[in-house]
């Protein structure tokens, strides 16, 4: 009868070991996304590409141990953020999180620094946050460099006076400096740069002062539902001037809305027709997941966390224990990966270069391209 305590007992203890020694083979990552509030929209797009590369980094069984994303609601809040951040290092014990929102970004990228986890932002755009550490990478071009993309298309379509409407915030403030450095350089001005709050909603009095403005196109830096509803309420209150915006408008809800169809944006060049491999079975195992094309949201999120598993298992090779210092000494070393619709390649600043592109929004779910620019 001792006998077989002692042996169900140490039954036991090899099952507890066994199980130990493959949670620690777990290899996960925390993402700190808006699930819930007035930007959940956008979070839906981030983890669904985040999802779907833990899916096939998992099923090529290439990365010793499972891949796992852990979610913490950012709401688009700083102060969210880095609450959700601080648990996914303290708690979970997590080496790299993916982020968005410009906000977001710079809040959670000193938790980043400070414990030296890695930081990868693929959705906010303001053009500070290449200058975070080198704990906080980019893995989509910002917004001084769509801005730049676009700004000569506008002054060849002799759309040359712009008005502005921007947040005021850091992301909206660097939207008013890039156009006022950008646009006389290539032969327009900026006739009139209108601020708004960014909980405002009522854009009606911000119309009027539009139509005063004159100008030839209506540049819009804001994002989520508030760019929904300036880009309504100017139609709605008569200004009928060329719409301009950046790559918040790509997200299906503003793709459909009939007062911004017509509306020229800037995004970053993902050929989701390509039929290289990578892009290929991204494209297709979304669209049978999902039963839509995805969009460039959901393809950056998807490189971002294919830009872990491929550093993960480089790292595993080397007999390297997952940290973000050696995650950071292996992208240096390594510099240019395979993303989906092509190679790109860091900068010193920890930010892809990658082309931009010219859409309009057409009325249909991706927009339709109108012209390319070249990465410089």
């Amino acid at each position: 009868m001792v006998a077989f305590k002692v042996k169900a007992m140490v039954g036991a203890l090899a099952l507890c070991a066994l199980q130990v020694g493959a949670f620690a083979q777990d290899v996960k990552l925390g993402a700190v996304f808006p699930m819930s509030g007035p930007n959940a929209t956008y979070g839906d797009l981030f983890s669904s590409g985040a999802n779907l590369a833990a899916e096939h980094i998992n099923a090529d069984g290439k990365l010793k141990g499972k891949m796992s994303v852990i979610y913490e609601d950012s709401q688009a809040l700083p102060q969210r953020g880095v609450i959700g951040m601080n648990k996914l290092v303290s708690v979970d014990k997590v080496p790299y999180v993916l982020t968005g929102f410009t906000g977001v970004s710079k809040a959670v990228s000193t938790v980043g620094q400070r414990t030296k986890t890695v930081v990868v932002n693929a959705g906010g755009v303001g053009p500070d946050l290449a200058e975070l550490g080198e704990y906080f990478w980019n893995a989509i071009p910002l917004v001084n460099y769509e801005v730049r993309a676009m700004v000569p298309y506008l002054v060849q379509q002799n759309l040359k006076k712009v008005a502005l409407i921007y947040v005021d915030d850091p992301f909206g403030q660097a939207i008013v400096k890039e156009l006022e450095g950008e646009l006389p350089k290539a032969g327009g001005s900026l006739v009139g740069k209108l601020s708004v709050p960014p909980t405002s909603q009522q854009f009606g009095g911000i119309a009027a002062k539009v139509r005063e403005l004159k100008a030839d196109a209506v540049y819009i830096a804001s994002y989520g539902a508030q760019q929904f509803q300036i880009a309504k309420q100017l139609r709605d209150n008569g200004v009928k001037e060329q719409l301009v915006s950046y790559s918040a408008f790509s997200v299906p809800e503003i793709q459909t809305l009939p007062e911004a169809k017509g509306t020229l944006y800037s995004e970053l060049l993902i050929d989701l027709a390509a039929t290289d491999p990578l892009t290929k079975r991204f494209v297709d195992d979304f669209k049978k997941k999902h039963g839509k094309a995805p969009t460039n949201y959901v393809a950056s999120y998807y490189n971002a966390t294919k830009l872990y598993g491929d550093l993960a298992i480089a790292l595993q090779k080397e007999g390297k224990p997952l940290t973000g210092t050696n995650l950071l000494e292996a992208r240096k070393k390594i510099n240019t990966f395979d993303f989906v619709g092509g190679k790109v390649t860091f900068l010193p600043n920890g930010t892809v270069m990658a082309p931009m592109q010219i859409k309009t929004v057409d009325g249909s779910p991706s927009g339709k391209q109108v012209q390319v620019v070249k990465a410089n």
